[in-house]
């Protein structure tokens, strides 16, 4: 053998036999919860879609954020109060001892179909007319019976106070209706009453409960 071939095989560098038995590496834990987690939240995601988009227009999504902006805009400040007067109330009837019960919201609620039908329509045109559902109606009733009862002592109506509103407004009523008649003038009476010493109510708890603003209209 000469020196050359000698010199050759001296510089052959062993390489490292190739463990073929060598296992792939196991994915860790964290690795699989994150993916699992990823996962969950895009098949939620496209499941509750409605949650946070509304309509898309040519693929281009229109979010609920940008709808709920918009009605804040318009209606946010009125709609705000209307609640902080309804929580005000609902804790002065609570304070109160002041109770609204099923059947008496039912019983005005009856009443007031009958008297939308004595007039040619229906309680439920009325409210689809506003776009009011009947719970929503429900609730107004409720709120409007406990104002009621909280100002019950400033708007009661007497006889002689139906007598005296007849008699200026030289009312004739016909012969046989006068039970009916006079009932549907109290009604009325107390509901003017109602709507003088309610704003007072409201604005007195106002004046006395802790409001604090974190949003501006």
């Amino acid at each position: 053998m000469d020196n050359n071939t000698i010199e050759s095989e001296s510089l052959k560098v062993q390489e490292p036999e190739q463990n073929t038995d060598e296992k792939p590496k196991k994915m860790s834990v964290k690795t699989a919860i994150i993916i699992l987690v990823i996962i969950v939240i895009l098949a939620l995601g496209y499941i509750y879609k409605g949650l946070f988009i509304a309509a898309t227009v040519n693929g281009s999504p229109i979010s609920r954020l940008a709808i709920i902006q918009k009605l804040e805009k318009a209606n946010g400040s009125s709609t705000l109060d209307s609640l902080i007067v309804e929580k005000l109330i609902g804790n002065e009837a609570k304070a109160k001892g002041v109770i609204v019960s099923d059947d008496e919201a039912n019983a005005e609620i009856k009443k007031i179909e009958d008297q939308i039908s004595a007039q040619g329509s229906t309680l439920g045109a009325e409210l689809a007319a506003q776009g009011m559902s009947m719970d929503d109606f429900k609730k107004q009733v409720i709120l409007r019976k406990k104002i009621e009862k909280l100002v019950g002592d400033k708007i009661n109506v007497t006889d002689q106070e139906v007598e005296q509103y007849i008699s200026d407004n030289k009312i004739t009523i016909p012969s046989g209706q006068e039970a009916t008649a006079r009932g549907e003038i109290k009604s009325s009476l107390i509901a003017q009453k109602l709507n003088t010493e309610a704003p007072i109510l409201i604005s007195d708890l106002k004046t006395k409960a802790e409001i604090q603003y974190f949003v501006n209209y």
